[in-house]
């Protein structure tokens, strides 16, 4: 068990750059997607510098779990915020999100110049990437959050319903919210106990100041869409559309995608091509896979777009995180004793898997999949991807390069 008083002393010896350059660190070399970062954080936190035992980190890792947004990122803010309060939260954030972001703007500027140099194809090729990716999320993410027939059963409801009707976000939440109704009626388990932690966090937010950020939370939620339907402003329905992206997702950075697509594709601002070829080259960087907002705020063809179109799509999509976690936190000790809570996370997680289900179908599938050598190439990069567990970065430039250098 570890000394309150040592926690508070080791607290001061954290400062905020060291905090920045922890993450930043992370942010360079943590590729793999959302489970992997987890792993990173504890070899990194629980067992290299010892910020926390293995149970205070599984409390972070189940809140972050429990909250929509990008877990990983979310248990990085939470970290931050338990080591120097929100400069430490905004520290962690920005030192691991930063080189993914940028990467991924610049790809944006370079894409029109290199697809006239190399043509077409090997843009073709990153979209037949993003198709064993995303198979492979609903692979790892079938096997554990759909085990058995009824939450198969919410996965396939969920992927046909939002495959039928018009992909707006009530559709989403409505799904969701579904998955979570039949989990608390037909997954009821009166054994599973919360964990208890060995540790106290030390989280330097008061219950007052969680329930302003909670606020603030819905307060944007349902007043932005308000905002950017009466407003002409480019800028406010781009911050509204990316901040309910980022509110509304349960899964992580794969799931978002129906959502993001749905926000910039039908209204203009991004080609479907643009749109997958960006989503694959997202598989090529490290850090989290929400920096895809950066490219799509940057290529975007509204006003503003560029470096300030990149920052506030990526402003608005994680804003969400950041208020949900200094909002839940002063609570979760709480709220995560409630039976009621924790029956409805099952169904919710197998909703996530449908509405990921329907992503992979359209646009994915049907974006990239045209011909028999399509699907071969698709298999192929999906048997790297599952089975021979080769990093995603590779398999991105393997299907580009095959495809751009006209193997097939």
């Amino acid at each position: 068990m570890t000394d309150p008083n040592t926690e508070q002393i080791q607290l001061k010896h954290d400062s905020t750059w060291d905090i920045f350059l922890i993450f930043l660190r992370l942010g360079l070399t943590s590729f793999g997607g959302p489970i992997a970062h987890l792993a990173y954080f504890r070899h990194e936190f629980v067992e290299k510098r010892q910020w926390f035992d293995e149970h205070a980190y599984a409390d972070l890792v189940a809140l972050c779990q429990f909250l929509p947004g990008p877990a990983s990122s979310q248990v990085g803010i939470a970290i931050g915020l338990s080591r120097r309060g929100i400069p430490g939260a905004i520290a962690a954030f920005s030192g691991f999100t930063l080189p993914s972001a940028m990467a991924l703007v610049l790809f944006g500027f370079a894409l029109p110049a290199v697809g006239n140099l190399l043509g077409t194809s090997w843009l073709h090729g990153l979209k037949v990437a993003a198709v064993a990716v995303v198979a492979q999320a609903l692979w790892g993410m079938g096997k554990t959050l759909a085990p058995d027939r009824v939450r198969a059963s919410i996965v396939v409801a969920a992927a046909c319903i939002v495959s039928l009707l018009p992909v707006h976000w009530e559709v989403q939440i409505g799904v969701i919210l579904g998955g979570g109704l039949i989990g608390c009626t037909f997954l009821r388990s009166g054994k599973q106990q919360p964990s208890t932690s060995h540790t106290t966090l030390l989280i330097p937010v008061s219950r007052i100041s969680g329930t302003i950020s909670l606020f603030l939370f819905f307060g944007f939620l349902f007043l932005l869409p308000v905002a950017a339907a009466m407003s002409e402003s480019y800028a406010i329905k781009l911050v509204d559309s990316f901040y309910r992206a980022g509110a509304l997702v349960f899964g992580g950075g794969h799931v978002v995608l129906p959502l993001l697509q749905s926000q910039v594709v039908p209204a203009g601002w991004v080609s479907n091509d643009v749109f997958l070829a960006g989503y694959g080259a997202t598989q090529a960087v490290p850090g989290p896979l929400f920096s895809f907002a950066a490219y799509l705020g940057s290529v975007s063809s509204g006003t503003p777009s560029g470096w300030t179109g990149a920052c506030l799509a990526l402003t608005a999509i994680f804003l969400p995180a950041f208020l949900l976690v200094i909002g839940a936190l002063p609570f979760w000790d709480q709220w995560r004793r409630y039976t009621l809570i924790r029956n409805a996370m099952p169904g919710i997680n197998a909703a996530v898997v449908g509405l990921l289900l329907a992503a992979f179908y359209n646009p994915v599938w049907s974006g990239a999949i045209h011909s028999a050598a399509d699907f071969c190439l698709a298999s192929m990069a999906f048997l790297l991807l599952v089975f021979w567990k080769c990093p995603p970065w590779l398999v991105v430039l393997f299907t580009a390069l095959f495809a751009g250098l006209g193997f097939y």
